[in-house]
This record gives structure tokens, sequence and C-alpha cells, in this order.
């Protein structure tokens, strides 16, 4: 049975035994039965992150039963510096970001899906908008830079659920974020690790931050189909938990509290 609020400690204990200084940023990626686009997404995430020049690469298994492993071993002959980590089994998306940033080294962390349909390309355009913010703000607090597609390559239903579902969440919350589906997102790994954690929770980071008081900045981002299997999310299993989650941050929102604190001599 999958743990949800576990944290694994022995990846929170790898996370110190490399001096995180030295690495600009950890990409994560959860993947879930991704057979046929394990190779293609790290070939390119290699590829487009190569001027950082240090950097890693996590993909999260999270309990796949095709050739997912299989590819990810492969993929590591390639790309030594990859690592792999695995759920035994199947604990959602959410999970398996969280179990990937927790075994992180960087102090800064880029997430996407394993899928292939979130361009890699569009990591250092997220990069360069933290450096704006930071240039202008450098004691902004904390920060998320929140990729937003311009176009879906999705089906019409897909298009038409998503639609509805950002439009009643910006709604309810008012964190005035068009696309929180996208799963491109760069933020500090302490800022995500000191948010609340239930499953479910990548769909709404954003507002998530601004409940912590941070900044998040959204970036237009490209969107691409997807070129081999299948999606996980279909309309029942996300409507009812979807609204269930939404009164949920809902009441975590409502309940924030923002002291503004001095330090006496």
């Amino acid at each position: 049975m999958c743990q949800d609020s576990y944290v694994p400690k022995s990846l929170l204990k790898a996370s110190k035994k490399t001096d995180g200084n030295s690495l600009e940023l950890s990409v994560v990626i959860p993947m879930r039965n991704e057979e046929g686009n394990v190779l293609p997404i790290i070939n390119e995430v290699n590829a487009e992150l190569a001027p950082l020049k240090h950097f890693e690469i996590i993909c999260v298994d999270d309990g796949s039963d095709d050739n997912t492993e299989k590819e990810l071993r492969e993929a590591k002959i390639i790309f030594p510096k990859l690592r792999i980590i695995q759920h035994i089994q199947p604990c959602g998306q959410s999970t398996a970001t969280r179990t990937g940033i927790c075994a992180a080294n960087a102090p800064w962390i880029v997430t996407l899906d394993g899928d292939g349909q979130n361009p890699p390309s569009e990591i250092l355009n997220l990069v360069s908008a933290r450096e704006h913010a930071l240039g202008k703000a450098p004691e902004i607090g904390p920060l998320m830079i929140a990729g937003q597609r311009q176009t879906r390559e999705d089906d019409w239903f897909r298009r038409c659920c998503s639609i509805g579902a950002n439009g009643l969440r910006s709604l309810v919350l008012g964190d005035g974020i068009r696309d929180t589906g996208c799963s491109l997102k760069l933020f500090r790994r302490d800022t995500f690790l000191d948010l609340p954690y239930f499953d479910h929770m990548h769909r709404f980071l954003p507002a998530l931050v601004q409940r912590a008081g941070g900044h998040v900045i959204t970036v237009d981002v490209k969107h691409r189909p997807r070129a081999n299997g299948y999606t996980k999310y279909g309309l029942m299993n996300r409507l009812w938990t979807g609204i269930l989650d939404l009164l949920g941050v809902l009441w975590l929102m409502r309940r924030a509290k923002k002291p503004t604190i001095n330090e006496l001599d």
C-alpha cells in the first residue's frame, strides 16, 4: 500500500551527500508507464541544459508495469549521471514528484511530465524569468516560475475538461493562474518541502506558494502532442477528487497566517 504522507528519510539524507552549491538545477521527471518516451525526453533535457553544465536529472518510476524501468536502465548506460528512483507500487504524480524533490541535490528544482508533451527547451526560459525576477527584487521571498501552455495539443475532450477545471479553480481560489496543469515549473527545493503535502497537490502548487506568502510568475510555454503511450487522467478519475481537493485547498488558504516579524535585540 502506498503511504502518501511518507517522507523517505534515506532520500533526504542522500540530498546532503553532494554539495548542493555545485549543482544549479535538479530536473525531476515523474513517470508512470512511459515506454517509448524515456530516452527521447532524457536526451532532450541533456541537450537543452548543456549551457548550465551543473545539473542533474532524476526520473521517478511510479510503479510502472510496462518497459519504463528497462528503458530507464538503458538510458543510464548512455547518461551515467541519470538518477533513477522507483516506487514499488503506483503512488500518483504528486507523490512521485515529491520523492524526486526529496532526493534532489540542487537548491532549485524544475519539474516536467514524463510523456514528452512539455518541451525541455522551455526550461531555460523559466530560468531566465527567475533571473529577471531576482535581479529586480533579490529579497522577493518564495518564488515559483510556472509555465502556462499557449496551445494545448490534446483532444477536444481533454481541452474542455482542462478549461472547466482551471476556470473553477481560479474562481474559487483567486490565484490568478490560467493553467496550473502545466507541469513545467521552477522553484526552490526548500520552498516546495515547506508546502502542505497531500495527494494531487501538484494541481494547486501556485496557490500553495501564494498561501506561503510567495510570488508566482507565469511564462507562456509550448505544448506538444503525446508521441507514445496514453494519458493517465480521465473525467471520472479527476472530477470528484478534484472538487474535494479544491475545497481542501480553499480551507487551507482561508486559514493561512502571514505574521509580520521583528527580532528584538
